[in-house]
């Protein structure tokens, strides 16, 4: 077939390899967001001018040159790897095959573009991935395929993500162009009444309430490592944390407070056990461990966060 993909970054990038190296279609064309000045190539544009595939950069692909150059690339099948643009219903519609899309949980679950994070903050045991044909709606199109996998009790964004849904997200997008090529490949309608959304997960949604059981707490630091890493304050200044545990207890220090501080990281007071906490990102922005940032802020046990 010839394909036309739209994506960016490592994902996109892995997909794009995985196509050429499988050496069973054309890629027509790539479709990526625009260099931007001072900053590296994305790394979906070096592998497209390593393959020799051409690449078009657009900033909007709603603009009727972006529109017409995708026609014009002829394609069979669209492959969309990691899209945060609006992609229009011409491209969408245009190529004879239609277009397939990844998204990173088993739709109609987790709608919205933050959908590993809200998993993990919810507590949630299991989530997955969905290849699906996109249609008007936000993740609403019909399911090609799906799989999962368990979400472990110390699991992050990050273990999950790179560790599980980015490897089995490109072999399933591999998987899913095969059908489509073989014109086996099912248009499943999604249960609308299973449905939710969930929007962006921003430092403001990473914000601890110290005031909520700690494994919610703990809940929320794994589902915001590496980003946006949960945060608080400690004399009015947002501090970040990442590399945490949760060890469940009898607790009667107030929520927030410092228990300790060692080379093996910070220990804080949550309600039903203790937080522990190895790196943490203060003002300056830069992720250090327990101890540097205790001695940098001069952190004592007592202290409290939220202050």
């Amino acid at each position: 077939m010839r394909i036309a993909l739209i994506g960016q970054a490592a994902f996109g990038k892995a997909v794009l390899e995985a196509i050429v190296e499988a050496g069973k279609d054309e890629v027509v064309g790539v479709f990526a967001p625009p260099d931007r000045e001072g900053r590296p190539s994305d790394p979906i544009c070096e592998a497209a001018n390593s393959a020799g595939v051409p690449l078009y950069q657009f900033k909007r692909l709603r603009n009727q040159d972006a529109i017409d150059q995708f026609n014009a690339t002829q394609p069979e099948l669209c492959v969309m790897a990691f899209v945060t643009d609006i992609v229009p219903m011409d491209m969408i519609n245009s190529p004879s095959k239609g277009t397939i899309q990844y998204h990173p949980s088993l739709l109609p679950l987790h709608r919205g573009p933050s959908s590993i994070n809200w998993p993990i903050v919810a507590g949630k045991t299991e989530t997955g991935l969905t290849i699906f044909w996109p249609d008007d709606g936000l993740d609403t199109g019909p399911v090609l395929l799906q799989k999962s996998t368990p979400i472990g009790p110390d699991d992050t964004l990050g273990s999950v993500y790179f560790q599980r849904l980015f490897p089995m997200g490109v072999e399933a997008m591999i998987e899913a162009i095969d059908l489509v090529r073989e014109g086996k490949a099912p248009r499943i309608v999604q249960d609308e009444s299973k449905a939710t959304y969930e929007g962006w997960f921003k430092a403001k949604e990473a914000q601890i309430d110290w005031s909520k059981p700690g494994q919610e707490v703990y809940n929320l630091v794994r589902g915001s490592d590496p980003s946006p890493g949960a945060n608080s304050t400690l004399n009015g200044e947002r501090v970040s944390f990442y590399d945490g545990s949760f060890e469940a207890g009898e607790q009667s220090a107030e929520p927030g407070v410092v228990l300790d501080v060692s080379d093996n990281g910070l220990e804080i007071a949550v309600g039903g056990g203790t937080l522990r906490i190895g790196r943490l990102r203060g003002p300056d922005r830069k992720k250090v461990s327990a101890s540097e940032f205790a001695e940098a802020v001069q952190l004592s046990v007592g202290d409290r966060f939220g202050s």
